[in-house]
């Protein structure tokens, strides 16, 4: 495993590629704590609280595999659930 980089270094040689290959930036605003949107469901909030908050969903999608993963569908967004906590909020484009 110590002869790695010199394989990857080897590798982009022959392929054609050179050490200073450029990558496109991937930006993900929902993951930016400055430009968190606040109107949604937030991480760690209980179904009942999500529930107090923003009312009953237009669909409950039942959790799936381990740990439990569920989904609650709303007009603009998904809240997704690990247990009975918000694990991840997306409003929808």
């Amino acid at each position: 495993m110590r002869h790695w980089p010199l394989t990857l270094a080897l590798a982009m040689g022959l392929s054609g590629l050179s050490a200073n290959a450029v990558a496109d930036r991937l930006i993900m605003d929902d993951l930016d704590p400055d430009r968190v949107d606040r109107s949604l469901p937030r991480n760690g909030e209980t179904m009942q609280q999500v529930e107090a908050r923003f009312g009953a969903p237009k669909e409950r999608i039942p959790a799936v595999g381990d740990p439990p993963i569920s989904r609650w569908d709303y007009s603009e967004y998904i809240v997704y659930f690990e247990h009975q906590r918000v694990l991840h909020s997306v409003r929808k484009r």
